[in-house]
């Protein structure tokens, strides 16, 4: 085979629609398939963070929750609510000014509430 044969091949194969279509479309496929297994790898490897303390958050500055509500707590607080003596209050139209119809709402509750 001479040189200008395989230039003559290489030509024949640059024409081709799957040469210049299919095959980097393979190969972008194959590849970011890879690539998205690395990344993916990355995520769940950072994502495993080690819980701080108390006593490290204190340390640190960082505000952390005492102690964790349950079900029940949350019940509770709201068995103690008072739930049969509210007022629905409409919220402000968006032509409406608020704090004029907050003002007017908290006048029309204090009359209320005197009488």
């Amino acid at each position: 085979m001479s040189a200008q044969d395989v230039l003559i091949w290489l030509r024949r194969q640059t024409k081709s629609r799957f040469v210049r279509f299919g095959l980097p479309f393979l190969t972008m496929i194959v590849g970011g398939s890879f690539g998205l297994k690395y990344f993916a790898s990355l995520r769940y490897e950072f994502s495993r963070r080690k819980m701080i303390t108390h006593e490290e958050a204190d340390q640190y500055g960082v505000k952390m929750k005492k102690e964790k509500s349950s079900i029940e707590d949350t019940y509770q607080k709201m068995k103690e609510e008072d739930i049969d003596t509210w007022q629905n209050v409409r919220g402000p139209r968006p032509w409406e000014d608020s704090k004029t119809i907050q003002a007017e709402l908290r006048s029309g509750q204090a009359t209320n509430a005197s009488s």
